[in-house]
C-alpha cells in the first residue's frame, strides 16, 4: 500500500519520502501549487488519495485558510493527519514578519471543524479534529512551574510561546454544525 505524505509550503526544507509543495520552483520541489488559491484552484491529488500532511510555518502566511483548509479535507484520506508548526498569536514572530497575514490561539483551529459553525454557516465543508497542541515555552523562565502557572502566562503575557504546534485528523463525513459536539484538545506544554 503506498502511503502519500504531503510536505506543504516546503520552501528549502524538502523531506525525502514526502511530496514536497511549494508556490515557487526549486530544487527538490515536486509539485507547484498556491495553497492560497484553493478556492479557486484545486489541488493537483485525487479525493481521499493523501494520508499525513506537514505545514511548518505556512498556515500564518495564508489569507484565505478556509478554503485551504476544505481543499485539504477533500484531498485527505479518512482519519488523515495534519500536523502544522507556527508562531503562537502573541508573541513578536507573529506579528514580525510582514508575510504573515493571520494569528493564531488555542482556540483557532476549532474553527476547522463542522461543530464550531453550530451559529454561522459561513460555507466552509471541511472537518478536522484538534488532537493536540502543544506549546513550546522556555525552560529557563518557567523550571518548576506548573502547567495551569504556564497556562495563566500565556493567556495574560506576550513571548511566552516561542512555537504552537497543532496535531489534527480529518473526520469523514463531515459533522453536524452542533456545539455539544465540540471537544477540547489535549494541550501540553513543553519546556524547550
Amino acid at each position: 500500500m503506498n502511503t502519500q505524505k504531503l510536505n506543504l509550503g516546503c520552501g528549502r526544507n524538502i523531506l525525502k519520502g514526502w511530496i514536497n509543495l511549494d508556490k515557487v520552483f526549486q530544487k527538490g520541489v515536486d509539485v507547484i501549487a498556491d495553497l492560497d488559491d484553493c478556492q479557486n484552484t484545486p489541488l493537483p491529488f485525487s479525493d481521499n488519495s493523501v494520508d499525513e500532511f506537514l505545514a511548518s510555518h505556512l498556515l500564518e502566511h495564508l489569507h484565505h485558510p478556509l478554503p485551504f483548509m476544505e481543499e485539504l479535507h477533500r484531498i485527505a484520506k479518512p482519519g488523515a493527519k495534519a500536523t502544522f508548526r507556527l508562531p503562537y498569536g502573541a508573541s513578536d514572530d507573529a506579528f514580525e514578519d510582514p508575510t504573515h497575514v493571520r494569528l493564531y490561539f488555542l482556540r483557532s483551529f476549532g474553527f476547522f471543524s463542522q461543530p464550531f459553525y453550530f451559529k454561522a454557516d459561513y460555507g466552509y465543508r471541511g472537518d478536522w479534529s484538534t488532537d493536540k497542541i502543544t506549546l513550546l515555552v522556555e525552560a529557563q523562565r518557567h523550571q518548576g512551574k506548573t502547567a495551569e502557572q504556564i497556562l495563566y502566562e500565556i493567556d495574560t503575557y506576550r513571548n511566552i510561546v516561542k512555537e504552537m504546534i497543532v496535531e489534527m485528523h480529518t473526520i469523514k463525513p463531515i459533522r453536524e454544525p452542533r456545539q455539544e459536539l465540540i471537544a477540547a484538545p489535549h494541550i501540553e506544554i513543553m519546556l524547550i
